[in-house]
């Protein structure tokens, strides 16, 4: 039986082939491709054509203008309310059921409930707050009818800064404790010993060692609850219409095809909410992984 002798140079190449597990991953891609790159493309492109596809500076120094600066700047400031106070309540709330005396078993059903009520946004939340705090809500026909308190008259309203504010409350607080529980069960038992030990009391404990430890995480927290209530679009639509000047507002008015509107200005108006989310999301992601050096 004779074989064939194969020069070295014509020897068969063994085939590159895909893993199969690969192909789990192609609807998440063509999911991200489609409904985030693509529309950012169109937008950040959008932002710097006129309607006749040349270019132009004028849509984004449109956003200049007294009335959207002033949209931006109550955004802006909505987007810091809610992300504080969402930081603050959130952290007493992890804080007292990872490291407090609380029962063991209330940790599993809130970290269920945050994952749910940390996604819960849009038209379902607007209705629900309009249904309980609304002019004829729930709440505030009990609180007038059987204590005698009208909210209005205290200078409360839904459709307002401070309404707006506590709507966005609801998914800013569970997003806060779900993102610093981690941050909490990586506080080691033996630094609290070790500060004891030298004398530290509590408050010493949490000032100088848990708070600095803890503080890039709180940071890069607070940013990305910013950059979560300062791009919820459907929220603020759906809740105030047109009734608080805020940037979503204004983009929505743009982009809905009336005679007034200028698709282009809306854009613009987008485009500089994605560069406003991605600064605070860039701050996050920069602060987060400085705490998780601590935490190894």
């Amino acid at each position: 039986m004779s074989t064939e002798a194969v020069s070295p140079g014509h020897q068969a190449r063994p085939r590159t082939k895909l893993p199969l597990h690969w192909l789990g991953v192609l609807p998440f891609a063509a999911f991200v491709i489609l409904f985030l790159i693509m529309p950012t493309m169109k937008i950040v492109i959008g932002a710097f054509q006129r309607p006749d596809g040349s270019f132009t500076f004028d849509n984004v120094l449109g956003l200049f203008t007294p009335s959207i600066m002033a949209a931006y700047w109550i955004s802006i400031k909505i987007s810091l309310a809610s992300a504080i106070l969402g930081c603050l309540i959130g952290f007493g709330v992890a804080a007292a059921v990872i490291l407090g005396g609380l029962p063991a078993w209330i940790r599993s059903p809130l970290l269920t409930f945050s994952g749910v009520a940390s996604n819960f946004a849009g038209v379902p939340l607007a209705f629900a707050f309009l249904a309980t705090l609304g002019p004829v809500g729930m709440l505030t026909v009990f609180l007038k009818t059987q204590l005698g308190i009208d909210l209005r008259l205290l200078g409360f309203n839904l459709l307002s800064f401070w309404g707006l504010t506590i709507t966005y409350l609801f998914f800013q607080i569970p997003l806060m404790i779900l993102i610093i529980a981690p941050a909490l069960d990586g506080l080691k038992r033996e630094w609290r010993e070790a500060a004891s030990i030298l004398g530290a009391t509590n408050a010493q404990y949490w000032r100088l060692v848990a708070f600095p430890i803890l503080l890039p995480s709180i940071l890069g927290t607070v940013a990305l609850l910013f950059a979560n209530a300062f791009g919820a679009v459907a929220t603020a639509i759906a809740l105030t219409g047109s009734s608080l000047n805020i940037v979503p507002i204004l983009l929505f008015a743009q982009i809905r095809g009336d005679v007034l509107g200028d698709p282009h200005l809306g854009y613009a108006l987008a485009f500089g909410m994605i560069v406003v989310t991605g600064i605070a999301n860039g701050l996050y992601i920069w602060l987060r992984a400085r705490s998780e050096r601590w935490m190894k």
